[in-house]
C-alpha cells in the first residue's frame, strides 16, 4: 500500500491489533460504544457525489467508518472526515487528495474547521460522569483534555491544575492511553477511572504514586476510540466546547488568552495565544499503537 494510504488508514488497521489484547470490559450504558447511531457512519443517497466519495474511501478499507461527507469548499470534490482526518474525493469517486486546504484570504484551515464540527458532536457523547473534572467554583471556560498518565506534558499540565483553575478554566479529563488498548498504560488508566476517588487516583498516577489496580465497567476504551476519531496524534489534546483544538500543552495564562480570543474578548498584549492549528507541545502517540507518532 502506498505511504499516503497508510497515513490515511493506518490508525484503523492498527486499532484492531491493539483491541485484540485489551481486557473484556463492557462499555458504560449510554456511552458511544452502546450508541449505534453514532458508530454506524453516514447515510448517503445512491448515485450521489457523496455516495461515490464514501464508496471510494471504502475501496481502500471496507471496514472504515466515515464520520462526515459533504461538498468540499473546492468545486468538484467531496470533503470526507474519516479516522480523525480530512480528505477530498472527486465527485466521480476516482481521485482522492490528502492535505491541508487553506483559505488564504480568511487565513483559515478549512479542514480543521470541518473536523471541529465533528469533534463537537463526538464530545457530546461523553457523559459528565465519565470525565474527571478539576474546576473552580465559577468557571468562565471549560475544556476537554485527552490525557495519559505516563505522558510528560500531561503531567506538566496537571502539575499546574490549580493555576488553570485560577484562570477560571475547568479542566475535564478524558482518557487516552497512548501505548494502546491492553497495555500497562491502559490498565493504569482503567484503575484510575475505577477508583473510588478518581481525581486523587489520577493525581497519584501522574506522580508515580501507586494506584490500586482494579477493573470495572469503565469508559477508557470508548474515550480512546473517540480520541482517534477526533484526530488525536499526541497527548495532551485540549479541545474547547465547540470542538476547536487549542493545542497540546499550553501554559495557564496562554490557554486563558486563547479562550478569550476565541470568545471575542480582549487579550492582554503580554500574553501570546497559541496557534489553533499546531498541536504544539505533546507526547506523540507511538506508531506501534493505533495512531501516528
Amino acid at each position: 500500500m502506498k505511504p499516503y494510504l497508510l497515513i490515511l488508514f493506518g490508525a484503523i488497521s492498527l486499532s484492531a491489533c491493539a483491541e485484540s489484547n485489551s481486557p473484556a470490559v463492557a462499555a458504560k450504558p449510554g456511552s458511544l460504544a452502546a450508541n449505534s447511531a453514532v458508530t454506524s457512519g453516514v447515510v448517503t443517497a445512491p448515485g450521489t457525489p457523496a455516495a461515490r466519495a464514501v464508496d471510494a474511501v471504502r475501496k481502500v478499507n471496507p471496514q472504515i467508518s466515515v464520520d462526515q461527507v459533504e461538498a468540499a469548499p473546492i468545486a468538484g470534490f467531496q470533503q470526507v472526515i474519516v479516522g480523525g482526518q480530512v480528505v477530498y474525493v472527486s465527485n466521480d469517486g476516482k481521485y482522492l487528495m490528502q492535505g491541508t486546504l487553506f483559505d488564504i484570504d480568511a487565513k483559515k484551515d478549512l479542514g480543521e474547521a470541518a473536523l471541529a464540527k465533528v469533534r463537537q458532536q463526538l464530545l457530546k457523547t461523553i457523559p459528565a460522569s465519565d470525565r474527571i473534572v478539576f474546576a473552580p467554583a465559577n468557571p468562565k471556560y471549560a475544556v476537554t483534555v485527552f490525557t495519559d498518565v505516563e505522558c510528560g506534558y500531561c503531567r506538566k499540565l496537571h502539575s499546574q491544575i490549580a493555576d488553570y483553575n485560577k484562570q477560571g478554566i475547568a479542566v475535564e479529563y478524558v482518557a487516552f492511553p497512548r501505548m494502546g488498548l491492553g497495555s500497562e498504560d491502559f490498565r493504569k488508566m482503567v484503575a484510575v477511572w475505577c477508583s473510588a476517588n478518581p481525581k486523587q487516583a489520577l493525581t497519584d498516577a501522574k506522580n508515580d504514586r501507586p494506584v490500586p489496580m482494579k477493573n470495572c465497567t469503565n469508559p477508557v476504551t470508548m474515550q480512546y476510540n473517540l480520541g482517534q476519531r477526533m484526530g488525536l496524534t499526541g497527548t495532551p489534546m485540549i479541545l474547547t466546547e465547540d470542538g476547536t483544538q487549542v493545542g497540546g500543552y499550553v501554559p495557564p495564562e496562554q490557554l486563558r488568552a486563547a479562550l478569550d480570543k476565541l470568545a471575542g474578548k480582549p487579550v492582554r498584549p503580554a500574553v501570546a495565544a497559541p496557534s489553533m492549528v499546531d498541536p504544539g507541545l505533546v507526547d506523540r502517540v507511538p506508531a506501534t499503537t493505533s495512531g501516528s507518532r
